[in-house]
Parts: structure tokens; sequence; C-alpha cells
């Protein structure tokens, strides 16, 4: 357990880059539609991920320690009552990182939520027949046939 609630900030600081980093490659392979890469990154940022939250947690069980709340928020006071610039320049790097990751976070989502929107159009497309007007919502079934939409409304006249 670290004896200070900075003691884990550089560690912090180097896997949220790492992390940084492959999200920028994320946002590559989206934009390429490369699924095959993206399932690569996908156990690397989880790893990443999982070290961040644990080295968080230290930190926060320092604060605690320390008197302070546990969380993000108990930073400020022990940083005001530390009175160390250095631990104040390094803590701010640490949320700089953070603001970047939430964006490119925030915009591999965007391009997450597109791709998806464009694969459920060409779905849509799949499940309706050839040549079928678009008030026909014809489905394909587990046999690859089209399903029928219920009852004809065609008149049998004999």
């Amino acid at each position: 357990m670290p004896t200070s609630p900075i003691s884990t900030v550089s560690q912090e600081q180097q896997h949220l880059g790492s992390l940084i980093e492959l999200m920028k490659q994320e946002q590559t392979l989206l934009v390429a539609a490369d699924a095959d890469g993206l399932a690569e990154l996908t156990p690397r940022k989880n790893s990443l991920l999982q070290q961040l939250g644990e080295l968080s947690s230290q930190r926060h069980a320092a604060l605690v320690a320390a008197g302070c709340e546990g969380a993000e928020t108990g930073m400020e006071p022990w940083l005001a009552v530390s009175g160390n610039p250095d631990a104040r320049a390094q803590w701010e790097a640490l949320l700089d990182l953070a603001r970047q990751a939430k964006e490119l976070n925030r915009v591999n989502g965007m391009l997450i939520n597109k791709q998806l929107a464009h694969n459920q159009g060409v779905l849509n497309a799949l499940r309706m027949p050839a040549g079928a007007g678009a008030d026909v919502g014809g489905v394909y079934g587990a046999s690859g046939q089209t399903l029928g939409s219920g009852p004809s409304k065609r008149y049998v006249i004999g």
C-alpha cells in the first residue's frame, strides 16, 4: 500500500499514456472497419484499464489513510495540505491525460455507433426479399428461405 496518495500517480500516468496510444490505434482500426485488429487490441486495453483501476484504488486508500475522501475529489484537499508543487504538477498531468483519454473514448464511441448503424442498415437490406416493395417486410429464416409476413390479402376467386 502506498504511503502517499501521490506515489501511484507516476505509474498511472504511464498506464494512461499507453491507454491513449491504444485508443488512437483503436480509432484508426474503427475508421478502417478492421474487426480483427480491434479484437487484438481489446485484451490489451482491458488489461490496462484493470491496472489503472488497481492503482486508483491504492491512491484512494492512501487518501483515506491521510484523512481525506477516498476519491478523486480527495486529492485537492490533500494537495492543499501537502504544499508540494511537484505533487500538484504530477496530479495535473494525470488529469490532463485522463481528459485526453475521455475525449478519445467519446470519439471512438461515435465511430462505433456509426459502424453499428451501417451494419444495421446492411442487415435490414438483407432481410428484404429481392424485388419486394418497401411495404413488404420479408425476413429470412434459419434455412435462408423468406418467411411469410402473415396472412395473404389476396382473394381466391374460383
